[in-house]
């Protein structure tokens, strides 16, 4: 006669990445941080707006007040990525996507905002060399 094995029972992982995460918490959770991340967003740059409307034509204080705004958008897009990260490594696949869709996003917006600061302040021209003759038409002085 032979002898019927016992089942062993499952095991429970510990780590969050052994099993994927059911649909419901995965979405559920996707809609609280996309709505709470896009809250924090458009809350602490209303902030930084009204900084700017409260200078009065202060442009150290707005400009202090943009540099301050988009140091703030690069610090929030990373905490972004790591949270997609985070999501990726714990397999919640629609908050991972949607937290990468919210950090293109904070990218775009992030790279809007360098560039109309770099538009707004140009770089000043290098300055002639201590031999720079100019040229001018008929001086005979052009090479």
């Amino acid at each position: 006669m032979t002898q019927v094995l016992p089942e062993h029972p499952p095991r429970h992982h510990r780590w969050p990445w052994s099993n994927r995460t059911s649909h419901a918490p995965d979405i559920l959770a996707a809609i609280v941080l996309f709505i709470g991340e896009a809250a924090d967003f458009a809350w602490t740059t209303f902030g930084y707006g009204m900084e700017c409307w409260a200078a009065q034509d202060d442009q150290d204080r707005i400009d202090a007040a943009t540099l301050a705004n988009i140091a703030w958008m690069e610090h929030f897009l990373y905490v972004v990525l790591a949270l997609a990260g985070l999501a990726a490594l714990s397999r919640a696949p629609w908050t991972a996507v949607s937290h990468l869709l919210t950090a293109g996003l904070v990218f775009a917006l992030l790279t809007g905002a360098q560039q109309q600061w770099d538009r707004a302040h140009p770089a000043p021209a290098p300055t002639p060399s201590a031999g720079y003759v100019p040229c001018y038409s008929g001086s005979g002085t052009c090479p």
